[in-house]
């Protein structure tokens, strides 16, 4: 028999609500049960409890986790200011997780979280739908076997709307640094820069963000990280500057072509099969990739493929059930965080910064070396 999970949701009403609807994801999934919902806001909890089809109802998720007694929490809220303790919560009660995405605010927290769930073996998931998408093993695969040649960088942007600079690099870079730590590894340094109207950012340029995402400084990021076996990978944001339709996404360039990922369950890729990466000038045009091929249409099909969270929850219970870490686990949501906060401590010190980072604080809290 197989085994149902009962699931505790957390939301935030006002403050990130309940994500990329994270709260009613498991009610797709035949082995998860939603058992309570937690809200301190009453009029947002009566709300998401009729959502999710609940009559248990907390406005305090602590009392929520002491006598429902889950196996699994859900942080659905997309501010990141309480994920934390959150996940402490119910990493120190043995509750597996599964999280909406930014991950935590610090690399501090975030070493925390990460000793807590392994002393107690607690799983965690983070809402990076790309991780989980089997387009991804099609990409690996085309690289492998040769089809853009040799591999020799990848760019990733932001969305580079009102948010552009550092709250793109925090709320959409997350998708990008998980597709770079996916498909290129984890890098073994950065170089970076914040700029504020175009000169380097200053102390003064120093504010709360948006969203709980703690300090943030600069209109425009630029980044530059240095892969393995010899691959550069750089990310960019500026404000203002978006495109119709949007360059956010991971273009993955090599000496005979380019693939184009853009983020989500199934996403968009495509494929230019044109080392001078100018379909103008050689004539070749860019096709559409699915998991049969090159110019094949998807034989993958159904609610999974369709829903945001329902591949993530899937592994996550695969990873509880096999006693092992998931494949968006935490380990590479903590790296992806250290990729984040390395722009911010590769501008503080104004050169290139090995990585992991020795510095684990927030970068904006000391001295911005001129």
């Amino acid at each position: 028999m197989q085994n149902t999970y009962r699931v505790g949701v957390v939301g935030r009403t006002g403050k990130g609500n309940y994500g990329h609807g994270l709260d009613v994801a498991w009610m797709d999934e035949a082995r998860t049960t939603i058992v309570a919902v937690a809200d301190d806001d009453k009029v947002g909890l009566a709300a998401a409890a009729k959502r999710c089809g609940v009559d248990k109802t907390y406005l305090d998720y602590r009392q929520m986790l002491d006598e429902q007694k889950p196996d699994i929490m859900a942080i659905c809220s997309r501010w990141i200011d309480s994920h934390f303790e959150m996940a402490m919560a119910a990493a120190e009660r043995g509750i597996h997780i599964y999280m909406e995405k930014p991950f935590v605010p610090t690399l501090i927290e975030a070493d925390k979280l990460v000793d807590a769930c392994e002393r107690r073996h607690v799983r965690l998931g983070i809402g990076h739908p790309t991780r989980y998408s089997p387009l991804l093993k099609t990409i690996k695969e085309m690289i492998a076997a040769g089809q853009i040649g040799r591999l020799l960088e990848l760019r990733g942007r932001g969305k580079e709307d009102r948010r552009g600079g550092a709250e793109d690099l925090w709320v959409l870079g997350t998708h990008v640094m998980d597709m770079l730590l996916a498909l290129g590894g984890k890098p073994l340094w950065c170089s970076a820069e914040l700029l504020q109207e175009g000169r380097p950012i200053t102390p003064d340029d120093v504010y709360k963000g948006n969203e709980g995402l703690g300090l943030l400084a600069g209109d425009q990021v630029r980044a530059m990280y240095g892969m393995p076996n010899g691959v550069t990978a750089y990310f960019a944001s500026t404000r203002n500057a978006n495109a119709n339709p949007s360059r956010y996404g991971l273009q993955i360039f090599g000496s005979r072509g380019v693939i184009e990922l853009l983020e989500g369950t199934m996403p968009s890729v495509k494929f230019l099969g044109d080392g001078s990466w100018s379909p103008g000038r050689s004539g070749e045009q860019w096709q559409d990739v699915s998991t049969a091929g090159i110019g094949e249409a998807e034989p993958l099909k159904g609610k999974p493929y369709q829903a945001r969270h329902l591949l993530a929850i899937q592994e996550l219970i695969a990873a509880i059930e096999q006693n092992r870490d998931s494949i968006g686990g935490i380990e590479s949501a903590r790296d992806g965080l250290e990729m984040i906060m390395a722009v911010f401590e590769s501008h503080r010190q104004g050169k290139p910064v090995p990585l992991p980072l020795e510095n684990r604080r927030h970068p904006l809290e000391l001295e911005i070396r001129g």
